[in-house]
């Protein structure tokens, strides 16, 4: 089975919130207003989930494509 890494450049978020509407198993507005992904933890200049399951890729790519400035990307796990 592939794994895939969700990234989010959290730094570069503008708060529309879509991706929390779109995904909230995934995603959640914190406090400040900013996306949050749940359950990732902090990589250089970005944080980072694992995925495994392709229900979980798809709802985090469509959250990617939703996202106004392009700061979600979900890749396949190297």
């Amino acid at each position: 089975m592939d794994k895939y890494v969700v990234k989010h450049f959290r730094d570069q978020c503008i708060s529309c919130g879509a991706c929390a509407a779109l995904s909230p198993t995934f995603w959640k507005m914190d406090e400040e207003g900013m996306a949050e992904l749940i359950g990732s933890v902090k990589v250089k200049d970005h944080f980072e989930l694992v995925i495994v399951t392709e229900s979980d890729r798809v709802e985090n790519q469509e959250a990617a494509d939703c996202c106004p400035v392009n700061i979600i990307h979900v890749e396949k796990k190297k």
